[in-house]
C-alpha cells in the first residue's frame, strides 16, 4: 500500500478521504494548506498527492507549479476542486498533474483514480536528461567539459546559439545532484529573497532570454545581484545577440553582466554524424514532456534527415527542434518515416541540392549509420579485389591505405582475401 498526502482546507473533506483511503490499507497524511503540504512533502516524500485547487494561502495550481519548477514533482498529483472547469484541468495536466477529481467525489471514482495514479509512470520520477545521454560522441564530451570548466569559476553562464532542449540539457548537466531547480519563465510573481534562499545551492534556468517579459526581466536583474551569495548558478540561453535585446529596451548593465562569461553551442552543420542521436534524444524528451504524441524515427528517416539537414544552410538548434516537433505532430503513424521527412524537407533544387541515393544504395538508408558504413566499405573492397585480381599491392594503392592497415580493415569487415579474383566472394 502507498503513502498518500491529502491537501484540502476543508476538515470534513480531509477526514472523509483519510478514512476511505485508510480502509483501503494506505497510509494517509493530512495538510490543511500549502505551507503544511510543503513541510509534509519534504519530510515524508509521499507516493501520491491529492491536492485541492482552491485554498486560502496558496492555491493548488501555484503549489503544483512550484513543485514542478523546483524539481520536486517526483510523485503523481491528482487535483481536486468543487468548482472545476475543463480549462483548469487542462492547465493542471500541462503542469504535471496526472488526473483531476471534481467534488463531490464519488467513492468508486476516488478509488479508481487513486489506483490508476499509483500505477502511473510519472515523468518526474525519471532523472532529468543531461549531456551524459549523448556522452559517447566527442562533440558532447567536449561540450560537457567546457560547460563544467566555465561554471566552476562563475555564478552566471550565457549559452549562445540555441534555446529549448539543447539549453536545458546543458543546464541539467551543471545542476548539482538533489539541488533546487528554478525555471525563471515559470515565475509569474516578483522574485523574493525567500525564493532565492529556497534555491540556494541550486540552479536558476532561463531557457530563452527573448521570451522574458518585463516582470521576469526584473526578476532576472534581482537574481543576478544575489546568486553568488546564495551559491546559485544562473544559466541563461539566447539564440540571438544580446545587442538585439538591448534594441528592445533591455537594461544595458544587466546585458553586460549576462555576457561576461559565455559559451557558444556547437555548430550542427559541422557535426552531421551526431545528428541521428540528437534527433532521437530530442524526440524522446518531447514525448516525455507530453509536448507531442508517442513517436519514434525509423532508421531510414534518421539517415535521410542527416543528408537533407546538410542542405538547410545555417539552420541551427532551434530550427532542428522545430522540425522534430512538426514531424511528431503531423506524422500519421507512430514511426516517423522517409515520407514524413520528404513532406517537410522536399528535395532542394539548384547546384547545392543533395540528391537521393541511387537505387542500388537505397538499402543502406534502411540501416543505422555504422552498419551502413560497414556495408559500403565491404562492397568497396570486394569490388577492388575483383578488379585487381586479388593483388593486394594494387588494392592498397587504389584505396590509399597502407598494406598492414588494409589487411586489418579487410579482416574487420570479414572480406575474404586471395590472389585470384574468383577467391573473393561476390
Amino acid at each position: 500500500m502507498a503513502e498518500i498526502l491529502v491537501v484540502d482546507d476543508e476538515i470534513g473533506i480531509r477526514e472523509l478521504l483519510s478514512e476511505i483511503l485508510a480502509d483501503e490499507g494506505h497510509s494517509v497524511r493530512l495538510a490543511e494548506n500549502a505551507a503544511a503540504a510543503r513541510k509534509l512533502r519534504g519530510e515524508h516524500n509521499p507516493e501520491l498527492v491529492l491536492l485541492d485547487i482552491w485554498m486560502p494561502d496558496t492555491d493548488g495550481i501555484s503549489l503544483l507549479k512550484e513543485w514542478a519548477s523546483g524539481g520536486q514533482l517526483t510523485m503523481p498529483v491528482v487535483m481536486m476542486s468543487g468548482h472545476g472547469t475543463i480549462d483548469t484541468a487542462v492547465e493542471a495536466t500541462r503542469i504535471g498533474a496526472v488526473d483531476f477529481l471534481e467534488k463531490p467525489i464519488a467513492l468508486q471514482k476516488l478509488l479508481a483514480t487513486v489506483k490508476k495514479a499509483l500505477k502511473h509512470d510519472h515523468i518526474g520520477q525519471r532523472p532529468p536528461a543531461t549531456l551524459e545521454a549523448l556522452g559517447h560522441a566527442p562533440l558532447f564530451r567536449d561540450l560537457k567539459k567546457r560547460l563544467e570548466q566555465a561554471a566552476a569559476k562563475t555564478s552566471t553562464l550565457l549559452l549562445k546559439g540555441g534555446t529549448g532542449s539543447i539549453a536545458e540539457l546543458c543546464a541539467r548537466t551543471l545542476q548539482r545532484p538533489q539541488s533546487p531547480w528554478l525555471d525563471l519563465l515559470e515565475c509569474t510573481t516578483p522574485m523574493t529573497q525567500e525564493l532565492l534562499q529556497k534555491t540556494a545551492g541550486g540552479l536558476i534556468y532561463v531557457s530563452d532570454l527573448a521570451a522574458l517579459g518585463k516582470l521576469q526581466q526584473m526578476n532576472l536583474a534581482f537574481a543576478l545581484e544575489r546568486v553568488a551569495r546564495h551559491n546559485i548558478l544562473l544559466v541563461a540561453a539566447s539564440s540571438q545577440p544580446l545587442s538585439g535585446l538591448g534594441a528592445r529596451g533591455w537594461d544595458a548593465q544587466m546585458l553586460a553582466r549576462l555576457g561576461e562569461v559565455w559559451l557558444a553551442l556547437p555548430n550542427l552543420a559541422q557535426h552531421g554524424d551526431d545528428l541521428p542521436e540528437v534527433l532521437s534524444l530530442f524526440l524522446r524528451l518531447m514525448v516525455e514532456r507530453q509536448e507531442v504524441p508517442l513517436r519514434r524515427f525509423s532508421c531510414a528517416a534518421l539517415n535521410l534527415l542527416r543528408v537533407r539537414w546538410a542542405s538547410c544552410g545555417e539552420a541551427g538548434w532551434n530550427e532542428l527542434q522545430a522540425l522534430i516537433r512538426n514531424l511528431a505532430l503531423t506524422a500519421l503513424e507512430e514511426e516517423i518515416g522517409e515520407a514524413d521527412i520528404l513532406r517537410l524537407l522536399p528535395e532542394v533544387e539548384g547546384p547545392d541540392a543533395v540528391p537521393l541515393a541511387p537505387e542500388g544504395l537505397r538499402e543502406l538508408f534502411e540501416q543505422p549509420l555504422r552498419e551502413a558504413r560497414d556495408a559500403f566499405e565491404r562492397h568497396y573492397f570486394e569490388h577492388l579485389l575483383r578488379a585487381e585480381g586479388g593483388n593486394m599491392t594494387r588494392v592498397a594503392e587504389r584505396s590509399g591505405l597502407e598494406r598492414t592497415h588494409l589487411y586489418r580493415k579487410l579482416k574487420q569487415l570479414g572480406v575474404a582475401v586471395g590472389r585470384r579474383s574468383e577467391e573473393v566472394q561476390p
